[in-house]
Formats: C-alpha cells, structure tokens, sequence
C-alpha cells in the first residue's frame, strides 16, 4: 500500500523534471549519478505512483525510469541492452527469456490450506519484464557510458561527496533517534523497535532501515578510502580526513555487518597489492554465485558461521543469523519444487502451513527472493551479471600499468564483491548498487577493448 503525505507525492513526480534539468547542465555520467543517488538517498519510502499494467512508480524505479528518459531524450542516447557478446549476451538473453518460462510453468493456481495463490498470465509477465527492466537499466547505463578513467573516479567522488552530504543527517538521527522521514514524509517506513541497537539508534533517514544506511556509509568509505590510496582531494578536503570520518560513522551506524565489509576493505586497500585485492573480489564472487548450490548440497558451513558470529559479534546477532538461515533451508526446499525457473509471484515462493494457510517462512536475502521466484535460470542472470564484471576486471588489471588506474579498479571489484555477499543476508540490490557494477564492467570492456587495439595496430 502506498504511503505518504502531500509533500512526498509533490517530491515524487518532481524527480523526473529535477532529473531532465541535471541531464541539460550536467554530463551523462554525473547526471546519471546523481538522479540514481539522489532517489535512492532523499525520495520517501513506500510513496508510490500505480499506473495499469506497469509496476508502481517510487523510491526505486521513478530515479531509473528518470535517467533512461534523461538519457534518451536530453542526450539522445538510448540505453542498450543487447549489444554483447559471448557470455554477457548469453546472461542478458536468459534474463530476459526466463520470466517467459516462469510464467508458462506457473499458469496454475495454488491452494494452501484454504489460500489461494492466482496462477500467472500474460498481464505478470509484462508486470516481470517491465520491472526487470527498470531493475537492471542501471548495470547497462553504467556499461555503455562509464568507459574511462576519469568516469570511474567520477563515480568515486560523487560516492564521496554523497557520504559527506548525508553524514550530517545520519548523526542527527543517530544522536537524537530516526524522526525526519517522519517530519518529511508524514509516517515512518519501517518498525522502530529494529532501529534500537546497544542503548542508541541506528539512522533511517530516507533510506528505509538502518541496514540500508549502514551499507551505504561503508560504500562510501570504500570510495573515499579509495581516493586517499591515489592521493586525491574532495575539493580542498583531505580524503584520508574524510575516511576516518566514515569510518567513525560506521562504528555508530551499529551493524555489524556493514562494519566488517568496510573495515575489511579498507585494510585490503591500505595494506594489500592489487593483485591480491582482486583475488579476494573473485573468492568472495564465486562464494556468493556458488552459495545456492553448496547449500542445496548441504556443503556451505552454515553451524560453523552462526558459531562464528556468536563468538565475534554475541547470541542476539548469531540468533538472526541462524533464524535467517533457518528460513533459508525451508524456502530453498520450497524453491526446489520449481528449480529452474522458480514459483513467480503472488507470494506462491513462499512457505504455509499445510492446514491452516498461515505463512511460515520470511525472505530477507536478495538471493533466495530471486531463486524463489525465478528460479536457478533467474539467480545465474541476475548474479552473473555482477559475477562477470568482476571477471572482466580481474582480467582488465593485468594489462593495466598506471598504479592509479589499478587502484581503482581492484577497490572497484572488492565494491561489487560485497554487493554480492550482501545479498546473501540482505536485500540490498538496488538500482544505485546496479550501476556501481555496471561502471566496473564498462571500464573493464574499455580497458580490454583499447589494449586488444594496440596489439592490432600497425607497426
């Protein structure tokens, strides 16, 4: 159900005219960051736009629809998204053709101890396809026009400069509890209870929960760490001032989670070669693209993380980890029943008590959502689509030579690889987290694609 007072509507249809003006002042690139950024980090939560046939307008797709518009008829550029090759044209096909099998194999309607769950027809799958596409444009806007060097520090510095921005906003609410969603938007969007942590608050701000904000801080230390490795200022600010900063922000936005991904790399960039950052973003790629499957065959060590959790971070937080993982396994069984091209919609990947319909089970990681609903064939798309920019980077670094350059595409893949991981635990994929992985796949292509010319060039 859509929420929200007058003020979040007017902000709402405001965004796509805000954006039309960015894309007329500003190049593509910063536009495009900052229409996707700034939705993601000041539109309301829940506030939503229905029109028939086509998936509800707000938070996350009115910024996408924005910046394909911007694209398309400010810059009269239009976002492709079959224009590849090998591997990649193979995953945009299967992204694009699953939801077809989905639907086909889900005509049916199901009835669980007295609920009915609708079968699907030809208005979901245009709902799926159009959804899909408002998900996934961002990868292919970063793809297509986020080539150079000076793109992806761009990329970089908006990141920076977008944590330094929402920094004040996430202390205020931190220090004095999570009101201005409220105070804006007239509700708030989320249970209040889960943003009490250690005597404190976790900070909402716009962003939904404060798991949200946490991992958008620690995206933001990455950046700015980042930056400070090549010796780089934010106008007149020091970026090394400016990661300590996060950092520090980091510690009192109370996840644990999001701390360890940013403390972990943060370390990586500080102490570790390139070379050896690159290797952790592909170990930590494959666990994340392999996870389906090595816990279907009962190999992911999931006793031995909760054990570790309660070691490291208490019996509260080992506790949610074993509920999540415990949810994991019946939904996994459920996903089963439909492997390959999952349950759809209608709550139908869901799991209910066999008599009295009541649900049983709740999603909470990107990962079993997607592998529920579309299933193998919809997960290896989806994920193979950020697993293969990490690929083409891991193999863009050895013809880089500029420790600049390298710098920042090994930080680039450590980025995505936490994108990934975190959504095991998390649903944190959105459309600004698409475009990050789609710039270090379009820089990485640029990369190839100009040393494969010069190697074809004429002596």
């Amino acid at each position: 159900m859509s929420k929200g007072n007058l003020f979040a509507y007017l902000v709402l249809i405001s965004w796509p005219l805000i954006s039309m003006r960015l894309y007329q002042k500003k190049s593509i690139q910063e536009a495009t960051l900052w229409v996707l950024l700034g939705g993601f980090m000041f539109l309301a939560v829940k506030t939503e736009i229905d029109f028939p046939f086509i998936p509800p307008l707000g938070k996350h797709t009115m910024p996408v629809l924005s910046a394909i518009l911007g694209c398309w008829l400010v810059k009269r550029k239009k976002v492709e998204y079959f224009a590849n090759q090998g591997l990649l044209k193979m995953l945009v096909l299967l992204l694009f053709i699953s939801p077809f099998m989905t639907v086909y194999f889900n005509q049916r309607g199901v009835i669980i101890g007295g609920v009915y769950l609708p079968g699907l027809g030809l208005r979901d799958l245009l709902s799926i396809l159009i959804n899909l596409l408002l998900f996934i444009s961002p990868f292919f806007i970063g793809k297509q026009f986020f080539k150079s060097y000076q793109d992806q520090r761009l990329m970089f510095q908006a990141l920076t400069i977008a944590g330094l921005i929402y920094s004040l906003l996430v202390l205020y609410e931190i220090r004095l509890s999570p009101q201005l969603h409220i105070w804006f938007y007239g509700y708030f969007p989320h249970g209040f209870g889960q943003q009490k942590r250690d005597g404190g608050f976790r900070a909402v701000v716009f962003m939904g929960h404060g798991l949200w904000v946490a991992f958008f801080v620690a995206t933001t230390l990455i950046a700015s760490t980042t930056l400070w490795k090549n010796k780089e200022k934010i106008k007149q600010y020091s970026t090394a001032t400016i990661s300590l900063y996060f950092l520090f922000i980091l510690v009192l936005s109370k996840s644990k989670a999001s701390l360890i991904y940013g403390l972990l790399v943060f370390i990586l960039i500080k102490k570790v070669s390139v070379k050896m950052q690159m290797r952790i973003a592909m170990i930590i790629m494959v666990t994340a693209l392999s996870y389906p499957a090595t816990s279907i065959f009962k190999l992911f060590p999931h006793q031995s993380v909760v054990q570790l959790a309660e070691d490291v971070m208490g019996e509260v937080r080992a506790g949610s980890l074993k509920f999540r993982f415990d949810n994991e396994e019946i939904l996994l069984a459920r996903a089963q029943k439909q492997l390959w091209f999952g349950w759809g919609g209608w709550g139908r990947n869901l799991v209910y008590d066999e008599e009295t319909g009541q649900g049983l089970s709740v999603t909470d990681g990107r990962w079993i959502i997607k592998f529920g609903m579309a299933g193998a064939a919809g997960f290896i798309a989806e994920f193979g689509l950020l697993a293969i920019s990490i690929l083409r980077a891991n193999k863009a670094l050895k013809l880089l030579t500029s420790k600049p350059e390298q710098n920042l595409l090994s930080a680039h893949a450590l980025l995505v690889g936490i994108i990934m991981i975190d959504q095991i635990p998390n649903a944190s994929l959105q459309p600004w987290l698409w475009l990050i992985a789609g710039v270090l796949l379009g820089r990485a292509e640029s990369i190839i694609a100009t040393m494969r010319l010069k190697d074809n060039s004429p002596i």
